[in-house]
């Protein structure tokens, strides 16, 4: 029984490590046929540990969401409501753009602020237990639109990170639409002297 478990822990750390290789290359469209052949294991082993192609993104992903969770505190921490929360975001968007795989594996989350039906340890539930306390303070302090949700920022972010993904310097582009959503298409002109 013990050397079952040994086997498992290691076959589990084995397909992780080639799954993390083969979506840094693929993107979330990974063969997890291939992650399987590469791991040297069955392909039912690949899916008792990660039954969904989902599942197998959240494992990939998980130390990133884990930075991006402990930097959320660090910033709560410190003064200016409005620069902690678009700090964070912009944290957001560039782990988004440049691990390949992961704005696809934030598009599975359902459209809610916090869905009753997703995994609390999901990508998606993890960034937002971590995010909700930098935006409420930006929401009491009025430094951000009302009304504005948890899932707005990560539907920003995503959509940043999968419309650049494409270009030839995607986190340069990522980067000037980051700072076009948050200072406006069309600022307001100055006051006339």
């Amino acid at each position: 029984m013990t050397g079952q478990r040994a086997d498992a822990r290691r076959n589990y750390s084995r397909i992780l490590a080639v799954a993390e290789a083969e979506v840094a290359r693929h993107g979330s469209a990974a063969s997890l046929e291939q992650v399987a052949r590469t791991a040297g294991v069955g392909s039912a082993t690949v899916r008792r540990h990660f039954p969904t192609r989902q599942a197998l993104l959240e494992a990939v992903f998980q130390e990133r969401i884990q930075a991006l969770c402990r930097r959320a505190a660090e910033l709560h921490r410190t003064e200016g409501s409005r620069a902690a929360l678009l700090e964070w975001l912009h944290d957001l968007v560039a782990y988004a753009v440049s691990a390949r795989g992961l704005a696809d594996a934030l598009t599975y989350e359902p459209p809610t602020d916090r869905p009753a039906d997703a995994a609390p340890d999901s990508c998606g539930a993890q960034l937002a237990d971590a995010a909700a306390p930098l935006l409420a303070r930006a929401l009491d302090d009025g430094v951000v639109r009302p009304g504005t949700t948890f899932h707005d920022l990560l539907t920003l972010a995503v959509g940043i990170a999968l419309a650049t993904e494409h270009h030839a310097e995607p986190s340069v582009q990522a980067d000037r639409l980051f700072t076009l959503a948050v200072e406006g298409l069309s600022p307001s002109p100055s006051p006339s002297p």
